[in-house]
């Protein structure tokens, strides 16, 4: 697998979500259709990083993962039909090519697919330098690209062994409980400390979303960020502050629709070819998630669609 591709969010408000990505997030609208609308951030060299659809509730409507090629693809599509995982193939998706859908073990979404479109000049404005994908300086967040994706699931287990064993992603962290079972796994595809995270639904519940987040290039814009939506009336649910796994900084809130959102940046790369699985006790997690804040309880109990 090659990382990460995009994100698709289920909104029951699409034009104030949108109004947040856009003004407040700062992603740029690039495509329109039906009842969704796709965006990408400055850094982005594909179509769209998110792609935002009205539904009734909010949640998750499916990630997308990039292959490393065609063969890739193949060859991974016929490993899960092997291993009696059912799916179908998709067409015509806007700004990538045939994708195999299927259902993953806690009930999320995930397609994967290789051909894809690259972001080109957008029309009617001046040209970019070469090294340059996007530009920059529009209103709200200085919001880079798609940064990773947290999933809830009711057993971490089975969903993080499906992403290790069938998705080829490297198990980067995992968090054990005081009886040894696993409540949290981060994973990646590449050199990222974290692209797709599992932790453990409290409500027993299959298919919900924890947060997806967003990547800036240093802390000061995510400072800049909690600034942004005070003015803007974004509720922030957690202040920044830093991880303990993944040192990445941080700030929580959440968008119009209900989903929570996160502004990230600083974690560590993964240089390790062959990295070791870092395991965290309980008694370290009770420590601290971060330093610098406390979390409430609804970090640890909200996800989308909401419950309650």
């Amino acid at each position: 697998m090659a990382h990460l591709g995009h994100v698709e969010l289920l909104t029951p408000r699409p034009e104030d979500s949108l109004r947040c990505f856009v003004d407040v997030l700062g992603l740029r609208e690039v495509h329109r259709s039906a009842d969704s609308v796709y965006l990408r951030g400055e850094s982005e060299y594909e179509r769209y990083g998110l792609k935002l659809t009205a539904a009734p509730c909010a949640g998750i409507g499916h990630l997308g993962l990039r292959t490393t090629a065609a063969r890739a693809l193949e060859r991974r599509v016929a490993a899960l039909q092997q291993a009696g995982v059912a799916g179908a193939w998709i067409e015509g998706e806007f700004g990538h090519g045939p994708a195999f859908r299927f259902t993953a073990p806690q009930g999320h979404a995930i397609e994967l697919y290789w051909e894809t479109e690259r972001q080109t000049q957008e029309p009617g404005e001046p040209p970019l330098p070469r090294d340059r994908l996007g530009r920059r300086g529009g209103p709200g967040v200085a919001t880079r690209r798609l940064d990773h994706v947290n999933l809830l699931a009711a057993d971490v287990s089975p969903a993080r062994d499906f992403a290790w064993r069938h998705l080829g992603l490297s198990l980067y962290d995992e968090l054990r409980e005081d009886d040894g079972s696993t409540s949290a796994a981060w994973l990646s595809a590449g050199q990222r400390p974290l692209e797709l995270v599992y932790t453990r639904d409290r409500s027993g519940s299959s298919g919900r979303l924890h947060h997806v987040a967003f990547w800036v290039d240093t802390r000061e814009e995510v400072l800049r960020a909690a600034d942004i939506f005070i003015d803007r009336g974004v509720p922030i649910e957690v202040p920044p502050a830093q991880h303990t796994i993944g040192r990445s900084f941080f700030l929580y809130g959440f968008e119009p629709g209900g989903n929570r959102i996160e502004v990230t940046t600083g974690a560590d790369l993964v240089l390790d070819p062959d990295p070791p699985t870092r395991i965290w006790t309980a008694a370290e997690r009770r420590r601290g998630i971060g330093w610098g804040t406390v979390f409430p309880p609804s970090w640890h109990d909200y996800g989308t669609p909401d419950n309650d």
